[in-house]
């Protein structure tokens, strides 16, 4: 490694800093790290999440490119700075676009850059879009189980939506001890919904599966509802269909009309992230010109500062904080670090002298 020296870097008698190695981190390599690891990961989440709500992260909005002439289309970046016992700085630049799909590619793409703490330098691109998919289940886990501290834990779940995050919730809850004596799916495509159900069938999972024909359908016939659409606005408006007051992880955050939020305990991730991008809870806020609807964060309820209500519908809308793919980011390259098949980029940096 490269030793920098400056007069900027302080005393001569101050330690060298070095520039670290660059590696690439594939595919494969993030999933075999993640796999089959998901109470490890709830775990890592709910310690990110707490050191976020004790604001030991820093953690800006997002960013959006949209297109003009693809407007259904967006890559967004998330920057985030995680602290703790191992801090980390990086970039998760994620891709949406949904005509993907009908040419039989997956909807999202993503790589996670990684930044060493010290000195600013890159040390590791990721393929990230399992990296995203793994902390978005792990975080509507972790959510799953501590909303339903005061209430029976739900035996019956509906998904709304079918694709690859709904799998990977489906994948984290059991892997996490939830069983379901019924599983709901409804899905725009047919194709969608039967692949998820054949998905379902080869897991092994017990449960009884059945395909609702409308909206309706699933929502009152399960007490736990996922919704992880690619929906763009809202399309569900009437409160009376969650009137059996199920819990709600409202992935998608676009599809839930204000009026639903309105007559619901509403939990989000962090508040001023949620309340953006005319997402359901900002569609509320701007009907009602206040947040007062929103009872806490996930962190207030881990740290017990907020108590959820048994007897309401509970909306867990979160955003999706960078922090969480910079943590299982970060979990990702030590393990690959310490099986020994760290694939580095020799001399990925060149020029490091000041003066040539």
């Amino acid at each position: 490694m490269t030793t920098l020296h400056s007069a900027a870097d302080g005393p001569a008698t101050a330690t060298p800093r070095t520039v670290p190695p660059f590696a690439v981190i594939s595919g494969a390599q993030v999933q075999r790290a993640l796999q089959g690891r998901a109470p490890e990961i709830v775990d890592l989440i709910e310690t990110t999440y707490r050191l976020h709500g004790a604001g030991d992260t820093v953690n800006p909005p997002s960013y959006f490119l949209r297109f003009p002439d693809r407007p259904t289309s967006r890559i967004i970046a998330l920057p985030a700075s995680l602290g703790g016992p191992t801090p980390v700085d990086g970039l998760k630049w994620i891709s949406s676009f949904p005509t993907n799909v009908a040419n039989g590619i997956p909807r999202a793409s993503a790589v996670l850059i990684l930044n060493d703490h010290d000195t600013g330098y890159p040390f590791a691109c990721l393929e990230s879009s399992i990296i995203s998919a793994t902390r978005t289940a792990a975080s509507a886990t972790l959510a799953a189980d501590r909303l339903t501290h005061n209430r029976p834990r739900p035996r019956t779940i509906g998904f709304f939506g079918t694709g690859l995050i709904a799998r990977y919730i489906h994948t984290f809850l059991t892997q996490t001890g939830w069983e379901f004596d019924e599983i709901g799916i409804h899905d725009l495509s047919a194709d969608s919904a039967a692949g998820f159900r054949l998905y379902l069938e080869q897991t092994g999972n017990p449960s009884w599966i059945t395909l609702h024909d409308s909206p309706e359908q699933l929502i009152r016939n399960h007490d736990l509802i996922v919704f992880a659409t690619i929906a763009g606005e809202p399309h569900l408006t009437d409160p009376a269909w969650f009137d059996h007051h199920p819990l709600v992880l409202h992935i998608s955050l676009r599809d839930l009309a204000p009026e639903i939020l309105l007559s619901a305990t509403n939990i989000v991730d962090d508040v001023e992230h949620c309340l953006k991008a005319n997402t359901s809870p900002h569609l509320a806020e701007q009907r009602t010109g206040t947040r007062d609807f929103i009872l806490g964060t996930l962190d207030d309820v881990l740290t017990e500062r907020v108590t959820v209500p048994a007897d309401r519908t509970v909306v867990f809308s979160p955003f999706g904080l960078g922090v969480l793919d910079l943590a299982v980011g970060k979990h990702v390259y030590d393990e690959v670090a310490r099986s020994g098949e760290l694939h580095v980029v020799d001399d990925f940096f060149h020029d490091l002298r000041r003066y040539g």
